[in-house]
Parts: structure tokens; C-alpha cells; sequence
């Protein structure tokens, strides 16, 4: 009897050879005692000892995939296995290196085997329980055994699969009560790399220290939110300048590509060659208390038992004086939406309708000159006297107007030395115990109850502790830039120069128009105040244009002569 052909199977030939596939697969990178090669190695042995080829160079039969957990991924849904899955005419055996390589999920199994089933293939682990080598042959559709057979190891397997779950979740909780300890594997919080634990630490486990490639990013974020850019400018600069966001940033790390799998549609996934910055990125990033080296858990920080926030580091990348001066920032663009770089119009948020005082807008319309108008329908309020003022004739009044007061007036920075307020971190506490006093009296066990209770007396003292510290006010440190603001505005572009004049505190009034005015704007219309830091400074400016267009009372008239003194000879 022909050794390749099985009881049952008449009728149906098998080639000698079987065309397989190797499959690898690993769920951390970094997990060297199940590497690719060694699965390679052991995959190729069974292939040997089974006559499987693999094929070699561009006809190789390979799926790989790494950073793919065998619990939550089913073998349909893996980027390379899937693939070759999808087209079974392609090969005749699956080798693996283990059954856990496979499969953690009795589902996944049943729907593996009742493919390999329908498709007549055959599943190979090259050690099995025990050591043996495991051979599920689904080319005889007769034999129920095969099927019978994988589903009870795959059902040893997802309760093999939720112990080690059990483990490591336990472990993990008691790991985030250690001060400077982290877990190990998965993402660090961007800004930090896992790092042997120092010495003077104790100089067991891991700990995260600063990266220094990724702190100069968050430098420049920083430095340029601070000197006034918007979060949406910061974000483009940064694509623009080719700098890996820190999902790429990451990636590349460890050696993987850029982009992949992000939210979609209800139900589906969106891929993409790269992640880029969004102002969401940088504000989620701005705002995490990682910066301060704050643990989290659950985006909630990990306290000890006196409610102190527990540190994964002891390099945190910033003070916390320094984190509360980004959030306040960050809360002042919130309210005033910060600077658009989507409209052309010089004059948002600076010219309003002298009759309400609401804000005006520029519309545009095909055909026709662009128009600041009153917009107090859409606030659902009645204005007496709506204005409205050609786009063009609005911006080159203000324009002349702002720099014949302040264009020769040096500009200045300023610094701000961050003082400490303890607010902002009492208010997240008291929320946060809020949120935890909604749980009281829902604990089924002593030892739940208990664990809440230690939580509620933990973040009480820290709130009164909180209570206690003091407030320091920050210092501004301002210096000239050697540069006035017509020089500035000559360089800037339109969000710039909307910039300086909201900073400026400028304001355009404009009154409803009169009949005849369509050739010209009428100046009497129009009164354009700057309210603000500047006011010294414009005072002394236009104190000095008086003061250099006076004329001297005894100047020479119009027309007259003027006789010059002889000189008057010395003495021998």
C-alpha cells in the first residue's frame, strides 16, 4: 500500500512532498527563549522527519508574526498567517514550532481545525506535551479523531492560557506599588526607556530613565507652545520636519515598521503608513502625568497608602512647576481656540460691530468682495445698527493704524519662572476621590471592602496635605529682542500678524455705514483702540513724534534770510 495514501482516501492523490508552511510567531519581541530562529530550527526538523518542504528564496512558505498574542488574535486575523490562510491551494501542511505558538483559545482551534478539516490539510507542532512531536491529519474526512484530539489540547491550553493571565496581572499589581519599578515589556510612556535599576535603588529589576532623543521633542514642543505657537502649528512643524510620532518612534526602536492598524469606522480598522502628530497627540502627551514620573494605571495615578503618587522614575522629565505652567497655557488656548491657520481673515476675534460689540466675520461670497459682518443672528441676539465693511479696506486700516502706533516699538520676550501652585493637583485629587466615593458600600467581601477603604483614607491625606502647602507666584523675566514690531510683522504671515495684534490687545470698532460710502471707507466709521501691556510704551512713542514735529518758536519764517556772524579774529 502506497505509505502517502491513508484508509478511506481512495480515489484522491497526495503528492510525496507536502508543500507547508512554517509559522512563527511571538507575543514580545524581545522574548529570546521562543526567538524566530529557534522556531525555525524545530519547524524544519518535523518538516524533514514529515517530507513537508518549505520552498526556498521568493517561493519560501513563511508566516511571521511578531508581536502577536495568541490569546487575543485569532489565526485568521494574524497579518501573515491570515494571508496564507486565505489561500489554502497554496500549500498542503501548517508546521508549528508548539501548540501555544498556534493557539490559547478553544474558539480559535475549533475554527482552525474545522478549516484544516473542510480544506484537507494537515497541522504539525514540532514538540508537543512531552516533548513529542503532535500530527493532526485532516486529509481523510472519515477520521473524527483528529478534531476530537485538538480540541481537547486547545481547552488545556486556554486554561494553561488564564493561569499565566492570573499570574501576571498579580504580579503586574504588586510591581505598581513599587516605587521606580516598572513591569518590564510593552510601550514605555513616551519620554522614557526601560533601564537597569540603579545601585543606589537597590539595583534589582527595571526602572525607566529619560530618552534623550525623545526629551529634545518634547523640548521643542514645549519651547514653542510656550513662545506662542498653537498646539495645531506644533503638531504640522513637526510632520513637517519628518519627526516620529511616538507610536512610529517606538516602532523603529525595536526594529519594526512604521504605521499600521488605527480606529475606523464602527467594527473595522484603518491602515496607515505612518502615525503622525495631532493636537490631540501633544495635548494628551502635555497632560500626562508620566512627565512628572507619576505611575499610572488606567490613566489614574498609582498611589501608596498615604495617597502619594507613586514615581516610575527617578529622573522625572519635568518639575512639577513646569507641568502646571503647560496645563495653564494649555487651558488659555482652550478657551480662546487658540490661533487658526484655516481662514485668511487678519481680523478674527479683533473687529467687532460697534452697536452690539459682538464679533464680526469675514464671508465670503463667489463673485463678490469679501465682507466683515455683524454675526449677532447667529448668537441668536438682535443688534439695532449690524455693520458689515469690505474684507480689504478693514485690513489695510488696521494695518496702518497698528503700526503707525506700536510698528516702532521694540519687541520683547517674556520668561516665566514657574512658581508652585498646589491647586491644580488638589482639584485632580478631590475628582478623583469623588469618583471613588460613588464605589462606597458596593463591596460584596470584607477584603474589597477593606481595599476601598484603604484607597478613601489614602487620597484624604493627600488632599489634606495638599491643603497645607503654600503658593508661590512665578516671576516674568522680560527682554528686548533688538527687533520692533514692523519688523516682526513684515516676516510674519497671516496668523502671525493676527497674533500680535490680539496680543497686543488691539480692538477695531466699526460702525454701521451711510449712504455714499461703497467708494471709500469712511474713517469716521471706523475707531481702532490697543488696550494693554503696550499702553506705556505707545504713550512714550506718540510723546515723542509730538514732541519731534514741534516747531521752535524762534525758527526762521518762510522766505527770510539769515546773516552768518563773522568770526572774530584772535588775539596776536
Amino acid at each position: 500500500m502506497d505509505p502517502n495514501r491513508l484508509p478511506g482516501t481512495e480515489g484522491t492523490v497526495f503528492a510525496r512532498t507536502l508543500r507547508g508552511v512554517r509559522a512563527i510567531r511571538l507575543s514580545v519581541l524581545t522574548d529570546e527563549t521562543t526567538s524566530p530562529e529557534r522556531q525555525r530550527e524545530a519547524d524544519d526538523i518535523a518538516a524533514a522527519a514529515l517530507g513537508i518542504d518549505f520552498g526556498e528564496g521568493d517561493a519560501l512558505r513563511e508566516a511571521v508574526d511578531l508581536d502577536v498574542s495568541a490569546s487575543k488574535t485569532s489565526p485568521f486575523d494574524r497579518p501573515a498567517l491570515g494571508k496564507w490562510l486565505a489561500k489554502p491551494d497554496a500549500f498542503d501542511a501548517l508546521v508549528w514550532w508548539r501548540f501555544d505558538r498556534a493557539i490559547r483559545s478553544m474558539g480559535h482551534m475549533h475554527e482552525l481545525a474545522k478549516w484544516a478539516r473542510e480544506h484537507r490539510k494537515m497541522l504539525v507542532f514540532a514538540e508537543g506535551i512531552g516533548g513529542g512531536r503532535l500530527v493532526f491529519d485532516f486529509r481523510n474526512p472519515m477520521d473524527p479523531m483528529a478534531e476530537l484530539q485538538m480540541l481537547m489540547l486547545a481547552f488545556a491550553a486556554q486554561v494553561e492560557s488564564q493561569s499565566i493571565s492570573d499570574r501576571v496581572t498579580g504580579a503586574m499589581a504588586a510591581m505598581r506599588k513599587m516605587p521606580l519599578r516598572w513591569r518590564g515589556g510593552g510601550r514605555p510612556p513616551y519620554g522614557y526607556l526601560p533601564a537597569p535599576m540603579p545601585e543606589e535603588f537597590g539595583g534589582k529589576g527595571w526602572t525607566l530613565m529619560p530618552d534623550p532623543d525623545a526629551v529634545r521633542v518634547i523640548e521643542r514642543i514645549v519651547r514653542e507652545l510656550v513662545e506662542g505657537a498653537t498646539v495645531s502649528a506644533i503638531a504640522a512643524g513637526l510632520n513637517a520636519d519628518g519627526v516620529l510620532s511616538p507610536r512610529d518612534y517606538w516602532s523603529v526602536k525595536n526594529g519594526r515598521k512604521r504605521g499600521g492598524k488605527t480606529g475606523g469606522a464602527k467594527g473595522s480598522h484603518v491602515v496607515v503608513d505612518v502615525f503622525k502628530w495631532t493636537p490631540a497627540v501633544i495635548t494628551r502627551l502635555l497632560r500626562s502625568e508620566t512627565l512628572i514620573g507619576w505611575k499610572l494605571h488606567k490613566g489614574l495615578p498609582v498611589r501608596d497608602d498615604q495617597g502619594n503618587p507613586i514615581m516610575c522614575t527617578p529622573e522625572p522629565i519635568l518639575t512639577r512647576e513646569e507641568f502646571d505652567r503647560i496645563g495653564a497655557i494649555l487651558d488659555e488656548r482652550g478657551i480662546e481656540n487658540g490661533d487658526r491657520c484655516d481662514t485668511d481673515a487678519l481680523l478674527l476675534r479683533v473687529i467687532h460691530c460697534d452697536s452690539c460689540g459682538g464679533r464680526m466675520y469675514l464671508n465670503k461670497q463667489e463673485g463678490k468682495r469679501p465682507t466683515y459682518k455683524c454675526n449677532s443672528h447667529a448668537r441668536g441676539d438682535k443688534c439695532e445698527a449690524p455693520s458689515n465693511v469690505r474684507g480689504d479696506w478693514a485690513d489695510e486700516y488696521a494695518t496702518a493704524e497698528f503700526l503707525r502706533l506700536v510698528g516702532g516699538i521694540e519687541t520683547r520676550t517674556t520668561v516665566v519662572v514657574p512658581g508652585y501652585d498646589p491647586e491644580p493637583e488638589l482639584n485632580a485629587t478631590v475628582a478623583e476621590f469623588s469618583e471613588h466615593l460613588k464605589l462606597q458600600g458596593q463591596q460584596k467581601s470584607k477584603h474589597a471592602a477593606n481595599e476601598w477603604q484603604k484607597r478613601h483614607d489614602a487620597l484624604d491625606t493627600r488632599i489634606a496635605e495638599l491643603e497645607s502647602r503654600e503658593k508661590t507666584e512665578p516671576q516674568r523675566i522680560t527682554t528686548g529682542t533688538g527687533r520692533t514690531f514692523a519688523d516682526d510683522w513684515a516676516t510674519a504671515d497671516v496668523a502671525g500678524r493676527r497674533r500680535m495684534l490680539t496680543e497686543a490687545g488691539v480692538r477695531l470698532d466699526v460702525k454701521r455705514g451711510t449712504r455714499g460710502g461703497w467708494r471709500s471707507l469712511d474713517l469716521r466709521r471706523v475707531t481702532l483702540t490697543v488696550n494693554g501691556e503696550l499702553d506705556p510704551a505707545i504713550e512714550a512713542a506718540a510723546g515723542l513724534r509730538d514732541e519731534l514735529a514741534m516747531r521752535r518758536e524762534d525758527a526762521p519764517a518762510p522766505g527770510s534770510r539769515m546773516r552768518l556772524a563773522e568770526g572774530v579774529p584772535s588775539a596776536a
